[in-house]
């Protein structure tokens, strides 16, 4: 085996987007380890996103050095980050960048230091790390490089003693979260991380790899990566919501199409809903040919030459240049919120209750931090509280606070769509941010909320077993009720939910519900709860047919 004692930037360039290439070739099996079997936007999904939004960056770069390298990766990564997963990526990503950005070659000294930094920087941005996780494999990886680095300058033999001990660390998992021993799976995060390991390892093996992104690199001669972008202008971007589940090959047909009218496709399928991302020259045959599988939403289409790189970006600037970008002139009031929801009836309610601005999204499509900037900048106020409603979306709304400059971010940590109605609610326009604040905070907690779906897999939760198909009654804490009657389902759920205590619950139904089913389980609650009041009232939501709170 050759012994290599240095990485530049051109082959670390080349290592960071096999890495990328490596997880999104696998992410619909690391989807598939996730413990959960319900439908929402799994791991493998979140990490691509994430990882993807750096390679963009990374292939626009021409005759990149650490130190611009360092920069796209860090600024695609916070920016694009989706779901806790993508989140504590992007950190390591970060923590990893602050390092090689002062160096012009990576050594098995710097590479340690960097590793370290990486998972310093990651733990630091979790407020309880959960061991068995990603953040488990990372420093196990991390606690070898310190046992190693004084016994070898062979960067070969380093890093593949790394990337064996990642493997080791990931297989112990199930013995650290005794939900993935029952489940019989490894940690999703982890197994993601070790793909991006194994990808930029297999670069510094001489091995065959594709770590092209979309078009790819310009090879020598040809123009930079930034020209060649600009081929195509309009940066266009939506959710498609199809009458029906997309099959593989309907999503194969779908992505060929866009790529015959384009380029940097992304297309990410969650059940029936589909985000699309595209660069193209007429935006609307790329909407002409959803529309013929459904609905859209979330429509984006920015000039690219006009826009110099919000979607797409290709200066390897930092996350912070952006921070001002569409942000209002003058805030015109003191507090305003930002909301994460899906579903006309929900979105409705949450404008009623003083939302400035929602994000369409949740558990079947998680907001990227940037999604969450963006929003942010668009309410004209000082201080935006962002109630993010699911707990898959609390870290990148975290993020994005910390990349805000010019204004106050208040991230209320709601997790499901109850607390984010039970915050608004306690909201006092003559009280300060702090006050708020700390009463909003107090006030989710009082609320219990649970939501009906159905299983996308067979597994075994909390001694629970789970056919797909069946429909399961999902609580603050865990699955609550498992049957193949979406009613027994509910009704097992809420005696669950309920006790001495209660005194309201609010019922919100979803798309697939009719009204007048809605309105029979409302009323077996009120005849068994006869004592509570019932509210009930249309969400509109997807995958969840019921959404529930009891107070």
């Amino acid at each position: 085996m050759v012994e290599i004692s240095t990485i530049n930037a051109a082959q670390f360039s080349k290592m960071f987007l096999a890495g990328a290439k490596s997880l999104e070739a696998k992410k619909e099996w690391i989807n598939e380890l996730n413990v959960f079997p319900v439908p929402d936007g799994d791991t493998g999904t979140n990490m691509t996103m994430t990882i993807m939004s750096a390679a963009r960056e990374v292939t626009a770069l021409e005759d990149p050095d650490m130190k611009t390298l360092s920069k796209a990766i860090s600024s695609g990564s916070l920016r694009g980050a989706r779901g806790n997963s993508g989140v504590i990526l992007s950190q390591l990503l970060r923590g990893f960048g602050k390092v090689i950005s002062h160096v012009d070659e990576i050594d098995v000294d710097i590479l340690c230091e960097a590793i370290q930094k990486s998972v310093e920087t990651a733990y630091k941005a979790v407020m309880k790390p959960k061991e068995g996780t990603i953040l488990t494999v990372a420093r196990g990886v991390a606690d070898k490089a310190l046992e190693l680095v004084d016994t070898t300058d062979d960067m070969v033999f380093f890093c593949g003693e790394l990337v064996k001990e990642a493997e080791h660390v990931l297989s112990k998992t199930p013995d650290m979260l005794p939900v993935l021993k029952q489940a019989g799976v490894v940690d999703s995060g982890g197994q993601g991380l070790v793909q991006v390991l194994r990808g930029g390892y297999d670069v510094m093996l001489g091995k065959e790899t594709d770590y092209e992104i979309e078009d790819g690199a310009p090879a020598e001669g040809e123009k930079g990566a930034s020209e060649k972008e600009l081929k195509f202008v309009y940066c266009t971007e939506f959710i498609l919501t199809a009458k029906t589940a997309f099959s593989k090959k309907k999503e194969q047909e779908y992505k060929k199409f866009l790529e015959s009218i384009g380029d940097s496709v992304e297309v990410a399928v969650e059940e029936k809903n589909i985000k699309t991302h595209v660069h193209t020259n007429d935006p609307g045959l790329a909407l002409q040919e959803a529309l013929k599988h459904g609905s859209l939403n979330s429509v984006r289409i920015e000039n690219m030459q006009i826009l110099a790189g919000e979607c797409g970006r290709s200066d390897g600037a930092e996350v912070q240049a952006a921070e001002t970008e569409t942000a209002p002139a003058e805030p015109q009031k003191e507090m305003g919120f930002v909301a994460v929801s899906v579903g006309e009836g929900l979105q409705r309610i949450f404008s009623e209750l003083g939302v400035d601005h929602m994000i369409e999204g949740g558990q079947t499509m998680n907001p990227s931090t940037e999604d969450v900037l963006d929003a942010v900048r668009q309410v004209p106020a000082k201080t935006v509280f962002v109630l993010p409603n699911n707990k898959n979306i609390i870290l990148a709304a975290n993020q994005a606070a910390t990349l805000c400059k010019d204004k106050n971010v208040v991230v209320i940590p709601t997790k499901t769509i109850p607390q984010g109605i039970a915050a608004l609610i306690n909201f006092i326009p003559e009280q300060s941010p702090e006050e708020n604040e700390e009463r909003m905070n107090e006030e989710i907690r009082h609320v219990k909320s649970g939501q009906v779906t159905y299983a996308v897999r067979d597994t075994t939760i909390d001694d629970k077993e789970i056919k797909e198909g069946d429909y399961m009654g999902i609580g603050d804490s865990g699955i609550l009720s498992v049957n193949k009657s979406i009613r027994k389902a509910f009704m097992d759920m809420i005696a669950a939910m309920v006790d001495e205590e209660s005194a309201i619950i609010s019922l919100y139904y979803g798309a697939d519900v009719k009204e007048k089913d809605a309105e029979k389980l409302a009323a077996a609650l009120e005849k068994k709860y006869s004592g509570l009041e019932v509210e009930l009232q249309a969400g509109g939501q997807p995958v969840y047919s019921y959404v529930v709170s009891v107070e």
